[in-house]
């Protein structure tokens, strides 16, 4: 499986559902369904556990497509990731995302 960075800087290719939609692993999707609806105190079921990646068409979980405030942005300025913009350094969204987020490979 080939490295897909998303705009945010995460390797979708480590992401678990990145991984059970291009494998189509039913048992991996209903596992990130249960861990993702605990971890964001909401339900999530295993059909919304759907992403070929934010970068690239086709499917994405809901947060991805419609809610995410960093690939909003990034497609706004057109700008491949966020490392790009001229306000990184200075930006509380990827700032804050940055310091949670344990996935991230460049930042």
């Amino acid at each position: 499986m080939s490295k897909m960075i998303a705009y945010c800087g995460i390797d979708c290719s480590k992401c678990d559902a990145y991984i059970a939609t291009i494998t189509n692993d039913s048992e991996l999707k209903t596992k990130t369904a249960k861990d993702w609806s605990k971890l964001n105190n909401a339900t999530i079921l295993p059909k919304h556990i759907n992403c070929n990646g934010c970068r690239k068409d086709g499917a994405k979980t809901i947060f991805c497509s419609n809610l995410c405030p960093i690939r909003k942005c990034a497609i706004k300025h057109s700008a491949d990731n966020c490392t790009q913009c001229k306000k990184y350094n200075d930006c509380d969204t990827i700032q804050t995302f940055l310091k949670i987020n344990h996935s991230i490979i460049d930042h």
